[in-house]
């Protein structure tokens, strides 16, 4: 059966080391399970950031402020209820 995970290597600093074994000891996850969930915080983030950025140069480019997020969203919203008769 193959793995289903791959090994890396990289490079830690001491005081970094440090910090990441306390991690674990204080949490009591091994050292590999708390880098994967480290390593997949900071991509996810870097997704949000890149959808964020997206989303503020189209709101530019539609002329759209901060002001407009409210009364756009209450308009969606009143658009996407299904009518009641």
């Amino acid at each position: 059966m193959p793995r289903s995970t791959r090994t890396i290597t990289f490079s830690l600093s001491p005081d970094l080391m440090e910090r990441v074994d306390e991690a674990t000891r204080s949490e009591g996850r091994s050292r590999s399970e708390l880098l994967r969930e480290a390593v997949l915080r900071y991509l996810e983030e870097c997704e949000w950031r890149s959808l964020l950025t997206y989303g503020e140069q189209r709101a530019r480019e539609q002329g759209l402020g901060p002001e407009d997020v409210g009364p756009l969203v209450e308009e969606y919203r009143t658009e996407a209820s299904p009518t009641r008769s």
